[in-house]
């Protein structure tokens, strides 16, 4: 069986943990490819709800082993903390594995993005604080510190004395700061070297074996595709890839392996932090929408901003990932309006723009234009197929569908694992 990646194709926060939890008892595997603690993901089992931020959303389904993949940044107080909130909830998570290659979020790491941001001032990008940035910094400039050298008291020493070398210079003499003891680093470091050691493993192997086997391999975004790094809003971005190629990158398993690529949007459009939202409502409307949709971050905490559908952002992220699927969350949120704004193009001065514009410049300045779809008023919770919602929801999310380039099949009706019509199976 080939691998699916699943991913976010808005700006984040769109479900995705939902999506793959409900895949979860279908897969082997689900894999985090990038990202850190700055991601999300609300899962809702039964009653029962729960918050995860680094560990993937299989975590939660039995007969599913969980892998933290070599492109994600790993806080390690923040893993063992989650780890142990979900031990004490009776979830199982002694098959978890993470790669020996994946990079460790330092103490100075969480320093430098919190000092870094307040020094932006104006300009700031809205980071989360979290040492998501400077890590992945670290790796691209080869002095970041990965999970294989909690194992190697002497190789760990050196290499957080070569980091701080510098970082305790620019703490000191740029944002007048205490400087960083090594010693102080290297202790707390191998604080968590046994406690994480029972999950450390070689993942590239072990997935590409299992994928020999013809399990079925998950690869789990950890935010949307308009904040990639690369394909994103830049500089309004994370510092990793979580469109699809960065599964291959992420977790050492070869594009010709994967075969189908669901995209999770909202039946709306959601984003945090600072950046260009065309479809962004200061209103009612928009209110209205963070009120019944529930729109906080997990992670962060913060309000999200709330806008209507955008079909131009959809059909970008069906581009750039190759999207052979959408998984349509959140379409019960809308219930109630007597129409629904979509956003089908923008104009940018003065003319019509029907995909995303390349320049940075156009998109701080671009306006949406509007087409409006009847609403409806019928709560659609209790719907199990498609033929069960309301004529006007029907055409909405076909509507949705014919703009974005990709095949909607599945669509979630409330938070609840249950709460999702299947109209084309992914497995």
């Amino acid at each position: 069986m080939p691998a699916l990646v699943l991913l976010g194709a808005q700006w984040g926060d769109e479900g995705k943990g939902k999506a793959t939890d409900l895949l979860g008892g279908s897969v082997d595997y689900v894999v985090r490819y990038q990202g850190g603690n700055n991601a999300g993901h609300t899962v809702v089992v039964g009653d029962q709800k729960y918050a995860l931020h680094l560990l993937p959303s299989g975590i939660l389904s039995p007969g599913c082993i969980p892998v933290i993949g070599n492109g994600v940044v790993i806080d390690p107080s923040v893993l063992l903390s989650e780890l142990s909130g979900l031990n004490e909830r009776g979830v199982d998570t002694s098959k978890l594995l993470i790669s020996g290659n994946a990079h460790i979020i330092t103490p100075y790491n969480v320093t430098l993005d919190k000092v870094t941001e307040r020094f932006l001032g104006k300009r700031k990008i809205g980071t989360t604080g979290r040492g998501i940035g400077p890590t992945y910094a670290d790796k691209i400039n080869r002095v970041g510190i990965r999970v294989q050298d909690l194992y190697d008291e002497s190789i760990l020493t050196q290499k957080v004395e070569a980091a701080l070398d510098v970082k305790n210079q620019i703490l000191t003499k740029l944002y007048n700061r205490r400087a960083i003891a090594v010693n102080q680093v290297v202790e707390e470091l191998l604080g968590y070297a046994e406690q994480i050691k029972p999950y450390v493993a070689d993942t590239v192997l072990i997935l590409n074996q299992a994928l020999d086997e013809d399990k079925v391999v998950l690869f789990e975004g950890g935010q949307g595709t308009l904040l990639d790094i690369d394909h994103g809003t830049y500089p309004f971005v994370t510092s990793s890839n979580p469109t699809a190629g960065g599964a291959c990158t992420g977790t050492g398993v070869g594009p010709t392996r994967i075969s189908r690529v669901i995209g999770i949007l909202k039946a709306y459009t959601t984003r945090v932090g600072a950046g260009p939202f065309p479809t962004e409502l200061f209103d009612e409307d928009g209110e209205a929408l963070r009120r019944i949709g529930g729109e906080r971050g997990v992670t962060t905490g913060r309000d999200r901003r709330c806008g209507w559908f955008d079909a131009v952002i959809a059909r970008y992220a069906t581009r750039v990932n190759g999207l052979t699927d959408f998984f349509l969350t959140k379409l019960d949120v809308l219930s109630g309006w007597e129409r629904i704004p979509v956003c089908v193009a923008y104009e940018i001065d003065g003319w019509r723009v029907e995909e995303l514009p390349y320049s940075q410049s156009d998109f701080h300045h671009a306006k949406p234009v509007y087409e409006y779809l009847p609403g409806w008023q019928e709560d659609i919770t209790k719907a199990k197929t498609f033929s069960d919602l309301p004529k006007n929801a029907q055409n909405y999310v076909k509507a949705l569908e014919e703009m974005s380039g990709a095949p909607i099949s599945a669509i979630g009706v409330g938070p609840g694992r249950d709460e999702t019509i299947q109209i084309n199976p992914f497995l």
